[in-house]
């Protein structure tokens, strides 16, 4: 945990000073709307079904819902940082813009030092596939947006709620996995850690 916190500190202090308060700053809000959402879930009175579940032609499981893990939570905290940079075609750094492989290959680098590179339709080739009722934060979600398979990525953050970078609205945001658009275009899950 030293380690990385001195190679983020090493990060930060070779960007201009403008652009290291920028990542920092956005890094403190999405960790205080990470902790206020926590915070939320856990005054619930009763625990419901994630919205996931009610995805049509998703199979069900059985199986109860799998733990968090340490790089899965890095990667929606990092994820969360990024929200409303520039969407830019083939952008792969906040600074130029990310589309959705960029951004995905962006973060599981920088957050949990993972390599995962290409297309959309490259990155669902790689990790393993889950049932969509045992998604966790980090895990992947696929999307027929294009009239072609995993033609979009986005990661998984809980609460039935995804970061992508689409281009329709040129910045990086939080989707629900219950929009109508991309319920009806949802393809598969896959998690890259155990």
């Amino acid at each position: 945990m030293a380690a990385r916190r001195l190679t983020e500190e090493n990060s930060r202090a070779a960007l201009p000073p403008s652009l290291a308060f920028s990542v920092a700053a956005r890094r403190a809000g999405a960790l205080a709307a990470l902790a206020a959402a926590m915070a939320l879930a856990a005054c619930s009175t009763a625990p419901t079904a994630p919205p996931i579940e009610r995805l049509p032609g998703a199979a069900q499981s059985q199986a109860p819902a799998l733990p968090a893990t340490d790089a899965g939570n890095e990667v929606a905290i990092y994820a969360l940082s990024l929200i409303d940079t520039g969407y830019r075609f083939g952008g792969k750094n906040p600074s130029a813009g990310l589309d959705c492989s960029g951004m995905v290959s962006y973060i599981f680098g920088r957050a949990a030092n993972y390599r995962v590179s290409g297309s959309a339709a490259d990155i669902a080739r790689q990790g393993r596939q889950i049932d969509p009722s045992q998604l966790r934060a980090g895990d992947l979600v696929f999307f027929n947006t294009m009239n072609k398979p995993f033609s979009h990525v986005g990661i998984y953050l809980g609460d039935g709620r995804f970061v992508h970078a689409p281009s329709t609205n040129g910045k990086v945001h939080i989707t629900r996995m219950d929009n109508p658009y991309f319920a009806r275009r949802f393809e598969m899950a896959r998690s890259y850690f155990n």
